[in-house]
């Protein structure tokens, strides 16, 4: 049964706004050169392959789409300084957020549940940290104001995870039982050097994308 206690007075966002908030998060700190990002960048970023908790396989209307109801929510804005439409988050702003807890709730739009340990690995290049127990006073924080619900350690886990609210209440327990350890046998290396990588080359093609749109702008013109 769903946590009747998690009642956290924010937007409620589907899977599709909740990607594409996560995206412009990411992005405003992994590629600033290309943000606020295009309704092109925008939908590359919620279809990447890598670091993305389901993958998706969005169409450029429903992301532009996304981008105007996260506009009408007061989460995105419109961005007039080029003739491109283009779109930045208002996540810190609309939610009263720091910026260390904007890039942990990112990481949860993007990624599903997480340990502590899985998102202070992946938010490196997004936010800087003290220490570990600075990241989990950041989670404290965000729970005690029901942006985030830390799910039960089911048998076998190590370690807690934790879930983004903005999508409504969750079962927590039907969650957690769907992140128990794999066995031994099963068990895989995160290999985070090459998922951060991959990040990177992502990133670069996002950014050739937008410069030779702008080209063709220009030689449309």
């Amino acid at each position: 049964m769903s946590d009747d206690s998690q009642t956290p007075d924010f937007p409620v966002l589907d899977a599709t706004l909740a990607r594409v908030l996560g995206c412009l998060i990411e992005k405003e700190a992994t590629t600033p050169d290309a943000y606020p990002l295009t309704v092109n960048a925008a939908q590359v970023a919620a279809n990447q392959k890598t670091a993305r908790e389901p993958v998706m396989s969005l169409e450029t209307g429903k992301v532009q789409h996304a981008l105007r109801q996260l506009e009408t929510l007061g989460l995105a804005r419109q961005h007039f300084s080029s003739r491109a439409e283009r779109y930045e988050h208002l996540a810190g702003v609309k939610l009263d957020l720091p910026r260390q807890q904007v890039a942990l709730l990112g990481l949860l739009l993007l990624r599903g549940p997480q340990t502590a340990a899985e998102l202070a690995t992946r938010s490196e290049r997004m936010a800087k940290f003290a220490d570990a127990a600075d990241l989990r006073h950041q989670l404290e924080r965000m729970q005690q104001r029901g942006l985030v619900v830390q799910l039960p350690r089911a048998s076998g886990q190590r370690e807690d995870r934790f879930m983004h609210l903005l999508s409504g209440p969750v079962d927590v327990e039907a969650l957690a039982a769907q992140y128990r350890a794999p066995s031994a046998a099963a068990a895989t290396v995160d290999n985070s050097a090459l998922e951060e990588r991959v990040q990177q080359l992502e990133a670069t093609v996002a950014a050739l994308q937008e410069q030779l749109a702008a080209l063709q702008e220009q030689l449309g013109g």
